[in-house]
């Protein structure tokens, strides 16, 4: 069993800034891609960025400059810094990861239950 949990989401003013985590755990074996996505009332989830395992990032052109996603390999973590939040940036934010399981062949995408971040004044 893998499970993902997200902590960090919130309220906060316009031009901002909050961090959110997401730690993996459970039967693991090794983690690929591990990213962030969000949704926004009746909005498609998207993208938001994503790192590999050996640390190459990749951003929506949206978040470019303002925030910074990172990952702690050590322990199965990934960060996203957010700075000069807009509302715009209101969602709720996904974690996910690619993860091979101990008694699995193949990697299998699992996601995290969610995170509201809303920035508002």
């Amino acid at each position: 069993q893998v499970q993902l949990v997200e902590s960090g989401g919130g309220l906060v003013q316009p031009g901002g800034s909050l961090r959110l985590s997401c730690a993996a755990s459970g039967s693991i074996r090794s983690i690929n891609t591990m990213g962030w996505y969000r949704q926004a009332p009746g909005k498609q989830r998207k993208l938001v960025a994503d790192i590999t395992s050996g640390g190459s990032t990749n951003y929506a052109d949206s978040v470019k400059g303002r925030f910074t996603i990172s990952r702690d390999n050590a322990k199965n973590t990934v960060y996203l810094q957010m700075h000069g939040l807009k509302p715009e940036d209101t969602a709720v934010y996904y974690c996910n990861a690619d993860i091979l399981g101990i008694s699995s062949y193949y990697l299998h995408r699992y996601w995290g239950q969610g995170t509201q971040v809303t920035s508002s004044s």
